[in-house]
């Protein structure tokens, strides 16, 4: 702690990351990287970007990238905002969109950045329990607030709360912003896009780190009624107007042209998953219902930490969390089929 810090520098607890080892030949299962490389297609882009361009300065705008969205998704430009992964999103969003004054809501059981985020902005928050089966409960939401955020799957539960709920929660609270965080969408859900035009209070937020493959690169996005991304505008012009440079630019809008590989390697990742929560259950794990490239199991018999432990000592990385409502349950990343079947091997020495 040092005298120069600003007053609330002390009090703010970090979110910490998923933990990024130096160390070879570990099989990785513990931050939700995608096994498949990016689109080739996004990394001839990003090669031929590499020239003299690189001199000046990226559009401030990202209007290829914002278009490229647009298009996939069916909406317009207006609508979509851009930035330096779904976190500076995320941070833009808690910043110009949730300072009412009033309690934000999110789960109990969720991405840990939400309250940093509060604490950094001063934004009181509430959580909501979910159910005795990890689930959100949409009633539960219907108090009053000055807004909703959750993932949908969610996490680190991979559990999905389907369209016709999100609707219900969004009719039920009109006053309210509702932030829909769809960084695992992909694996096995619906996007809530499909909704951004009959619901004004909505905002999806998405990630190209994981189904495209694109956590190096740093690239967010948020589609909602063009109200609220002139909000994030705001705040991105205030803060950095170029957060996105020429190759992400240039590579994350390749990305979402290239349909055929984003499908086929999302596709690969259901597959594998579907077939580790079977080799999971069958060493006697419970494995929630997930809709995202990672599972969240439990074994009734095994501690979880002491797990993780007896992993890492066969070199595998996957992610335990201290909460107590679930601290006897680990995060696992679907990998490459070589790696689940080493994770089933070491767990089957430990089970």
């Amino acid at each position: 702690m040092s005298k120069f810090w600003s007053p609330f520098v002390k009090n703010l607890v970090p979110y910490v990351p998923g933990e990024q080892p130096k160390l070879s030949k570990l099989v990785k299962l513990n931050t939700n990287e995608n096994p498949y490389g990016p689109s080739p297609r996004a990394i001839a882009a990003m090669q031929a970007e590499l020239n003299d361009s690189l001199r000046l300065y990226p559009d401030p705008n990202g209007e290829r990238l914002k278009q490229a969205i647009a298009d996939y998704y069916g909406v317009q430009s207006s609508q979509v905002f851009v930035g330096n992964g779904s976190d500076e999103v995320l941070a833009h969003i808690f910043h110009g969109l949730f300072q009412h004054g009033r309690p934000l809501l999110f789960p109990d059981v969720t991405y840990s950045f939400y309250p940093v985020y509060c604490g950094l902005y001063g934004i009181p928050f509430e959580t909501v329990a979910l159910d005795e089966r990890f689930r959100i409960r949409v009633e539960d939401y219907a108090r009053p607030n000055g807004g909703i955020i959750f993932p949908n799957p969610n996490a680190p539960t991979g559990c999905l709360l389907p369209l016709e709920a999100i609707e219900r929660l969004l009719e039920a609270n009109p006053d309210s912003v509702v932030v829909v965080d769809e960084a695992y969408v992909d694996f096995g859900g619906e996007t809530a896009i499909t909704l951004v035009d009959r619901h004004a209070n909505l905002l999806v937020t998405q990630t190209l780190s994981k189904s495209r493959s694109l956590a190096g690169l740093r690239v967010g996005l948020a589609v909602g009624h063009p109200e609220l991304i002139e909000a994030l505008e705001r705040i991105k012009n205030s803060f950095n107007s170029y957060p996105l440079d020429r190759m992400a630019i240039v590579g994350a809008a390749a990305a979402f042209e290239d349909r055929a590989y984003f499908e086929q390697t999302c596709r690969q990742v259901i597959a594998s998953r579907e077939q580790l929560v079977g080799e999971l259950q069958r060493l006697g794990f419970e494995v929630l219902p997930s809709a995202a490239n990672f599972v969240f199991a439990r074994h009734p018999g095994r501690d979880a930490e002491g797990l993780a432990a007896g992993l890492r000592e066969q070199g595998v990385i996957v992610r335990h969390f201290k909460q107590e409502r679930i601290r006897q349950f680990l995060r696992i990343t679907i990998g490459a089929p070589e790696q689940n079947q080493a994770l089933i091997d070491a767990l089957a020495g430990l089970c």
